[in-house]
């Protein structure tokens, strides 16, 4: 067993140098802009419309309550429970491999990183966004925008790949979990929204189309916004 998990330990070494930073500052400048927080905030705003452009004001408030509790469950699981509890050091604070790991800007983060709660926060927030709208595309979006966001940290060096697996495991099933008890809630206090008239194109799950679409540009946007915001940072 020890043999074991130190072949992973290894092998999560190896992945980690091989798909760590670049001789690029671009993209060092594009994957520190996508890691940040508040990059995201167009989205959160989109999706908010989005919500509630189709809901009722109980249903607006339960479902904004719900991604509120995703937040906060998948935060605390690799934050509060997995960090103290493993004490996995990150890369760029582990003696046995911080020499070889590409930093950007000396950006170490914190001491711990297993689990990733970036991963856990964007995977658990995919999961739930997507059973909640239930449209293809914007489950696609929300895939890569969770999948980038994940990377950029593997790419700055600040988590291993195996912390942002778990992270991401655990945001999957927490964004699963939650989003079957706002359906459980949304049938027991009737906090559902009113079914959709065929005056609007809406999703299965009664969410106007065109709101989608407008989530869906949004989030293109912020990414064309990166892409040139880092150019203009590199031209400086």
């Amino acid at each position: 067993m020890e043999n074991l998990l130190q072949q992973l330990i290894a092998l999560d070494q190896s992945l980690l140098l091989a798909l760590n930073g670049s001789q690029s500052l671009y993209w060092d400048e594009v994957m520190t802009l996508i890691t940040t927080t508040w990059i995201s905030i167009p989205l959160f705003i989109a999706l908010i419309y989005a919500i509630a452009h189709s809901s009722t004001p109980r249903y607006f408030l339960a479902t904004v309550l719900a991604i509120g509790l995703v937040i906060l469950v998948c935060d605390q699981v690799a934050s509060g429970i997995c960090k103290p509890l493993f004490q996995r050091l990150r890369p760029t604070h582990d003696p046995a491999i911080m020499h070889l790991v590409d930093i950007v800007d000396g950006y170490r983060g914190g001491r711990y990183g297993f689990i990733s709660s970036h991963a856990s926060n964007t995977f658990g927030l995919c999961v739930f966004l997507s059973l909640l709208f239930r449209h293809r595309g914007l489950t696609l979006m929300l895939i890569l925008w969770a999948s980038l966001s994940t990377y950029s940290r593997i790419y700055l060096g600040v988590h291993y790949p195996g912390d942002i697996l778990c992270g991401a495991l655990v945001g999957i099933l927490s964004g699963y979990l939650l989003h079957r008890l706002l359906l459980w809630a949304g049938r027991r206090w009737n906090l559902f929204p009113p079914h959709r008239t065929a005056s609007f194109r809406c999703t299965p799950s009664g969410y106007r189309v065109a709101d989608i679409k407008l989530v869906i540009i949004t989030l293109l946007l912020t990414y064309a916004s990166i892409l040139v915001w880092a150019a203009l940072g590199i031209g400086r």
